[in-house]
């Protein structure tokens, strides 16, 4: 059963996105950063158990493989897309590809990422040191992206009044959102990492975008489907 969480205008909701999508309408984008299925490349067998389960080579179940049904599924609720990792999926030739440099060489998991567009724009590149992820605080996901590189996304689409992230993890698109005023909508299927967007959200819709910060607004449930 899918639970759905309000927060100031976003719409969290908590479970798998091929039941939730069905019940939501078509978004202005659909940014997403879904598993590469990097994990056998990225995890040691026998790592630790902090992101969640793992399989007997010590992969995460979560990144196991590219989940390329849930992606495709994804697709058709954003009048417009951008999927980091789009290479992983098979996606369609385009004319725009955004990519984060993150400036520090030799870095284990790659000097840049990569997302598939469905805007018409030429590429466009992002600088942002991996390493300024220690400045927004405690790391909730092994594959956290920043909040300035989903702001930075947002503004290539040209601040769309919807957003969507079917695998919103610890809810950096949302944060982005709040703090530019932006309606969003995410699902998460991992309840940690639901919780961890749940906190994330409400903290920045509470500081606003223009206003002295606020008390975290109460999370409100809505129920379960």
């Amino acid at each position: 059963m899918a639970e759905k969480v309000v927060i100031g205008n976003a719409e969290l909701w908590h479970g798998d996105c091929r039941e939730v999508l069905p019940l939501l309408p078509k978004h202005d984008l659909l940014l997403i950063d879904p598993p590469y299925g990097l994990g056998k490349t990225l995890h040691k067998a026998g790592g630790s158990s902090r992101w969640g389960k793992h399989y007997d080579d010590g992969v995460p179940e979560w990144d196991h493989k590219p989940d390329y049904g849930r992606v495709l599924q994804s697709l058709e609720y954003g009048r417009d897309a951008i999927v980091w990792g789009g290479q992983f999926y098979g996606l369609p030739g385009n004319r725009c590809m955004l990519t984060w440099n993150k400036i520090i060489r030799n870095w284990s998991s790659g000097e840049a990422e990569h997302a598939w567009t469905t805007l018409d724009k030429p590429n466009r590149v992002f600088d942002y040191s991996h390493g300024q992820l220690a400045t927004e605080g405690k790391h909730y996901h092994p594959t956290q992206k920043p909040v300035p590189l989903m702001a930075w996304c947002l503004d290539e689409a040209k601040y769309p009044l919807t957003v969507l992230d079917s695998f919103m993890g610890s809810g950096s698109t949302g944060v982005a959102c709040a703090q530019l005023g932006l309606a969003f909508t995410g699902i998460e299927v991992d309840r940690r990492y639901f919780d961890a967007a749940c906190e994330r959200i409400s903290r920045a819709q509470a500081q606003g975008t223009l206003l002295p910060p606020e008390p975290p607004r109460e999370c409100v449930q809505e129920g379960l489907l």
